[in-house]
C-alpha cells in the first residue's frame, strides 16, 4: 500500500456563509481538478471525499497520498474561500479547526510502542501503522505533521534493517601482522601502573608513560598532518548549548549519551545555605536538596567537538581566498555517556582527542579527504606499523536518527580506520580507533555560513581520539618499547620514570 492521507476540519466564518452555499461547493468541485491537483502526477492529487455549508463555517474531509498531502491541500483552499466569501460576501474566514486526522504508513509489521508529540494513537493493521493526529492550523502550518511522519518512515526503515545497524563497506586493508603481544592492554597498563581509574565513571588518570605516548601520537599528527596541510590551532568551547546541537543536527538524538550541564537558579549563598549546613551536619553531599536548586540544563558537556566551532562562523560571508579553511582544536576532553558499552580504555566516557576541521567547495573538500587518508596510511603503515582497514559506513548524521545505508550524495559519508585487538578471539576483533567524514552542506547551512562568489560549501572532520590510538597500538605492540617500530621509538623517546609507591 502507499502512504495514505484523511483529514476533517471547518473553516470557521464570521458569518453565516449560506447564501454563498452554491458558490463554495463549485468552487470546491473545481479545486479538485486545479489548486488540489499542483505538483502531483496526473490523478495523484489530493481529493475532497465530504462538503458541508452550515451556520458557522465550511466544513470539508480530504483524502490523500503522498503527493499533496490532506493536511496541504487543505491549507490550499483558505485563499481561494476567503477571497470569494470576502469580495461577494464580506464573510471573513477566521481559522481552521481540525476535528481529526488519520494518516496510515505502509509497514511490514508493527514498531515497538513509543510516543510522540500530538499522536493521539498508534495502531497496526493490515500492513500500515494509523497514527492518529491532535492538530491546529499552527501545527499544519509550521510542517509538524510532515516531521511525524519522516520520523515514523525513518523509524519503519531502520527496523526492516535490523535496528541501526550501519552500512559497511570494506575499502582497503593492511593484510596480516605477527603480533608480539596478546592480552588486554588496559589491564597490563593498570598492572604497571601507567594508568588509574579516575573516580568518575569511565574516566583514567593517565602517569606519566602513559601521557609520553599521548605527546608521541598529538607530535606525529602534528608533523604529518597539521603542519603539511596548514591547519590552524583554535580552542572550541567544551560546554554546548542547545541552539548549537539543533544547528549542527545533534538535537535529534544526543540526548541518552550526554553528559548535562545546570546551572544553579541563583548564585546566592543564602540560597544555598540549607545545602552547605547540611553536608556539615551530616558529611553526607544532599543531592536531592541540590536537585531542587539547580536550573533546567542549558546544554552538555562537549559531545562532538567540532559543532562549538561553528557559532564563530554562523552567520558570516567566507572571502573566496580564505577557503579552504582548516583549523584543529586539541583544548580539552570530550565526553559521552557509554552506558553499557564501557571497556577497557577504548571505550570511556571522558577521552582526549584533536579534532580537524575542514571547509571550502565540494571539490576542495573532497580532495582535502583523499590528501589526509594518504597521511593516516603513511602513519598507520610505516610509523605505527599496524594491521588496520578501511571501511565507508553510514554518515553519523545518519545513523543517529536510524537510518542505514549512505547520503545520496555520493562524496557525502564517513570512513572508519579499525585495528585488530589480538587478545579479542583466535581472529581478534576490531576497533574503529579513527574516523573522517565529508559531511556535506549539513554544517554551513546550518549555521548559515556563505561564500564570497555564493558558491556551495561543504565540511569535514576527522576527530584523533588519543585512547583509540593507544589502544590499537598497545594491544598489537605491547608495553614494552624496545618491541615497537623503530619509527615510533624515536619520536617517543625515553619513557619517563612512572611514579612509585611503598
Amino acid at each position: 500500500m502507499e502512504l495514505q492521507f484523511r483529514i476533517k476540519g471547518k473553516f470557521k466564518t464570521s458569518a453565516d456563509p449560506a447564501p454563498a452555499r452554491q458558490e463554495i461547493l463549485d468552487m470546491l468541485k473545481d479545486a479538485e481538478g486545479t489548486i488540489l491537483s499542483k505538483g502531483a502526477p496526473e490523478g495523484m492529487g489530493a481529493g475532497i471525499t465530504s462538503m458541508d455549508v452550515d451556520g458557522d463555517g465550511v466544513g470539508l474531509e480530504i483524502t490523500s497520498g503522498r503527493y499533496v498531502r490532506a493536511h496541504d491541500a487543505i491549507l490550499r483552499l483558505r485563499k481561494p474561500l476567503a477571497e470569494l466569501l470576502g469580495k461577494g460576501h464580506r464573510i471573513g474566514v477566521r481559522g481552521l479547526e481540525i476535528s481529526e486526522y488519520v494518516v496510515r504508513i505502509p509497514s511490514e509489521q508493527p514498531l515497538k510502542e513509543f510516543k510522540l508529540p500530538y499522536v493521539n494513537s498508534m495502531e497496526y493493521a493490515d500492513g500500515a501503522i494509523t497514527l492518529s493526529l491532535e492538530l491546529e492550523q499552527s501545527e499544519i502550518e509550521k510542517r509538524v505533521p510532515d516531521r511525524i511522519i519522516s520520523l515514523v518512515e525513518d523509524k519503519v526503515k531502520a527496523q526492516s534493517y535490523g535496528g541501526k545497524g550501519e552500512h559497511w563497506n570494506l575499502l582497503w586493508e593492511s593484510g596480516k601482522k605477527e603480533h608480539v603481544f596478546d592480552s588486554d592492554p588496559t589491564e597490563e597498563l593498570m598492572k604497571r601502573g601507567w594508568i588509574k581509574r579516575g573516580a568518575s565513571r569511565g574516566q583514567w588518570i593517565h602517569g606519566p608513560q602513559s601521557v609520553a605516548v599521548f605527546r608521541a601520537f598529538e607530535r606525529i599528527v602534528m608533523e604529518e598532518i597539521v603542519k603539511p596541510l596548514g591547519y590552524r590551532e583554535m580552542i572550541f568551547p567544551k560546554l554546548v548549548t542547545w541552539d548549537v546541537w539543533q544547528r549542527s543536527g545533534h538535537a535529534k538524538g544526543v540526548y541518552p549519551e550526554i553528559y548535562y550541564v545546570c546551572p544553579p537558579k541563583t548564585r546566592d549563598p543564602e540560597f544555598w545555605e540549607e545545602v552547605a549546613d547540611y553536608y556539615k551536619v551530616t558529611l553526607e553531599v544532599p543531592l536531592d536538596m541540590i536537585a531542587e536548586k539547580i536550573d533546567k540544563p542549558i546544554g552538555g558537556l562537549c559531545y562532538a567537538q567540532c559543532p562549538p566551532f561553528w557559532p564563530f562562523l554562523q552567520g558570516e560571508t567566507m572571502p573566496d581566498d580564505g577557503l579552504p579553511l582548516y583549523v584543529f582544536d586539541r583544548s580539552g576532553t570530550s565526553h559521552r555517556y557509554e552506558s553499557g558499552g564501557l571497556h577497557g580504555m577504548e571505550r570511556v566516557d571522558e577521552f582526549h582527542r584533536i579534532e580537524l576541521v575542514f571547509m571550502g567547495t565540494p571539490e576542495q573538500v573532497v580532495a582535502h579527504s583523499e590528501d589526509m587518508q594518504k597521511r593516516y596510511m603513511h602513519i598507520f603503515n610505516d610509523i605505527l606499523d599496524l594491521e588496520w582497514r578501511t571501511a565507508w559506513v553510514t554518515p553519523w548524521f545518519m545513523a543517529q536518527e536510524g537510518l542505514a545505508g549512505l547520503a545520496t550524495e555520493t562524496r557525502v559519508g564517513t570512513i572508519d580506520y579499525e585495528a585488530v585487538m589480538p587478545y579479542r578471539g583466535e581472529d581478534g576483533e576490531w576497533l574503529e580507533f579513527q574516523n573522517m567524514s565529508v559531511n556535506g552542506d549539513k554544517y554551513p547551512k546550518g549555521f548559515n555560513v556563505k561564500s564570497q562568489s555564493n558558491k556551495e560549501l561543504w565540511s569535514g572532520c576527522s576527530g584523533i581520539g588519543l585512547e583509540r590510538w593507544a589502544s590499537a597500538f598497545y594491544a598489537q605492540k605491547g608495553l614494552d618499547a624496545d618491541g615497537w617500530p623503530d619509527a615510533f621509538r624515536e619520536i617517543v623517546g625515553e619513557l619517563p620514570e612512572g611514579i612509585r609507591f611503598l
